[in-house]
């Protein structure tokens, strides 16, 4: 029993919504397919599972579990006719932990528009503040969602055509608390590369991105599966600081994602690293699935790829 974190992927992050009706066609018209669906009656809740599946991506047609870059919507029945429902997006108090996701795009100016043509509302515009080149869009329940460009934007201003086929989603951002913790959890437990450093010290702030690349050379831009890690100087010098993580009231945000080629050996490397598990596999009735914490707690899923157990090789 073996187990190689070259084969694993970042697979999903996981938001909780009001009205699945909404989302669904928001992120469709973000481009993305809903390529998976879980109805759980008994226990009054739906999972959809969305992605970008174009002939374009990398993944196209794959098991869901075998991809990177895909969204989990999680959807508590009834949620939708109660006035009073409201999730926490991460960004303010309480509840202040996860930031966004980010979808990438070919042009920017083209796709920003196509956003402001259907009404969807937006945290920042491409016109708002220094920052010219990317934009918060604002998905139905105010998650943020951030754009990016794939050109660079000054090469795209006067495109006015846009394809959502070739979008990607490119990475999830949370908030930590000390940058050295958990870039090692994330590096050395979970086995991701660190792919790029963003220092901002007139700002006091770093960003960290990190991923299972399969081509570390590839522009970011046209990556999936990438998570981001923020880290605002000084944070870890406070014992009282402590980071939402979005499972606790008020929630929103859930989990990340990671689909390994193993999950029997897999969950035994992470026991011997001595991770922190908020459910091992043998706890409960849900013996496929298994959550560790991270070091500012929030929850990390782990599942078996589905390809990779049937000796189907790597995708």
């Amino acid at each position: 029993m073996s187990t190689d974190t070259s084969k694993y992927v970042f697979n999903h992050s996981m938001l909780r919504i009001k009205d699945p009706k909404a989302s669904i066609k928001f992120y469709e018209h973000l481009g993305m397919k809903q390529i998976n669906q879980m109805d759980f009656p008994d226990n009054k809740f739906s999972l959809y599972f969305l992605a970008y599946d174009s002939p374009q991506n990398a993944s196209s047609g794959a098991h869901w579990t075998g991809r990177q870059g895909v969204l989990e919507l999680t959807h508590n029945h009834g949620s939708e006719e109660d006035p009073n429902f409201k999730v926490a997006n991460g960004n303010s108090e309480p509840g202040k932990g996860f930031g966004h996701i980010c979808v990438s795009v070919d042009n920017i100016q083209a796709a920003c528009q196509r956003l402001e043509d259907a009404n969807y509302k937006f945290q920042k515009k491409l016109s708002d503040g220094r920052m010219r080149h990317i934009a918060f869009a604002l998905d139905p329940d105010g998650y943020w969602v951030e754009i990016i460009g794939q050109n660079p934007a000054d090469k795209t201003e006067y495109v006015k055509e846009t394809d959502p086929g070739s979008y990607k989603f490119n990475h999830t951002m949370i908030r930590v608390k000390d940058a050295s913790t958990s870039l090692s959890f994330y590096r050395e437990t979970l086995g991701m590369t660190l792919l790029r450093t963003s220092e901002n010290p007139s700002a006091n702030f770093n960003l960290y991105f990190l991923g299972y690349p399969s081509s570390p050379s590839t522009p970011q831009p046209a990556l999936e599966g990438l998570l981001e890690l923020t880290y605002n100087y000084g944070t870890e010098k406070d014992p009282s600081f402590a980071y939402h993580d979005g499972n606790a009231e008020p929630q929103g945000f859930g989990h990340i994602c990671i689909s390994v080629d193993d999950l029997d050996a897999a969950c035994a490397r992470f026991e011997e690293k001595g991770a922190r598990w908020k459910k091992r596999l043998t706890d409960g009735r849900m013996k496929e699935v298994a959550f560790l914490l991270d070091p500012d707690g929030y929850w990390v899923e782990i599942v078996q790829n589905q390809r990779l157990k049937n000796g189907e090789g790597s995708l």
